[in-house]
């Protein structure tokens, strides 16, 4: 990705007036149908969006607010597929056109700081820029066990991210900046990865 391209150059998202705003689950899963057509991102999006709304509930946040999480975890890479030149700002346009919840748009704008130019303010901004890359490699790791997920543990993910070569495209930066930004340890974010992920798809 060309970080220069990416730059969303605002950090102002949606209408304040919108904020609770959301779209349903069916709407949301229709987008991704339609725009989404790599199975593999689709996954991650699912997965994504499942550990944001884990996370909420482990807040005890109200059932609205975890879905506002679900939903900017899922659709945070709706673009990528089909408009990779035009990622984050194309479905934050989109979903300003909706008049959604600003807050879940602003974390989508934030879940890439060094592409998009947009600082993680917010919880929910900080959370979902921590669980996007360690999701995809937790996944990848998943994916060269015998047993996937099952019995899967800490020391083992960590050992994978110190090896470069183990999925390369994932920013071991970037995980190690969000942890610091969301002031919770790369070793609690693995975790509690590990312990949700492998229920994201049922």
């Amino acid at each position: 990705m060309n970080q220069e391209s990416l730059n969303l150059n605002r950090n102002s998202f949606g209408n304040p007036q919108n904020a609770g705003n959301a779209m349903s689950n069916e709407e949301a899963l229709a987008l991704l149908d339609e725009w989404v057509k790599n199975e593999k991102l689709k996954v991650h999006m699912l997965q994504v969006g499942h550990l944001m709304k884990k996370f909420a509930q482990s807040k005890n946040y109200p059932d609205e607010v975890q879905h506002l999480w679900y939903l900017a975890g899922l659709l945070h890479d709706a673009d990528w597929d089909q408009w990779p030149d035009q990622h984050c700002k194309k479905i934050i346009e989109e979903l300003e056109s909706r008049n959604l919840d600003p807050g879940m748009i602003r974390a989508i704008a934030s879940h890439g700081p060094r592409y998009f130019g947009v600082e993680p303010e917010s919880e929910m901004d900080k959370m979902l820029y921590a669980f996007d890359e360690l999701s995809g490699f937790v996944h990848a790791y998943s994916l060269m066990r015998p047993t996937g997920y099952e019995g899967m543990e800490v020391k083992g993910v960590k050992k994978r991210l110190k090896d470069k070569t183990f999925a390369a495209q994932v920013s071991r930066e970037d995980i190690q900046d969000a942890s610091q930004r969301a002031a919770i340890p790369v070793e609690d974010l693995i975790q509690f990865v590990i312990t949700h992920q492998i229920t994201a798809l049922e």
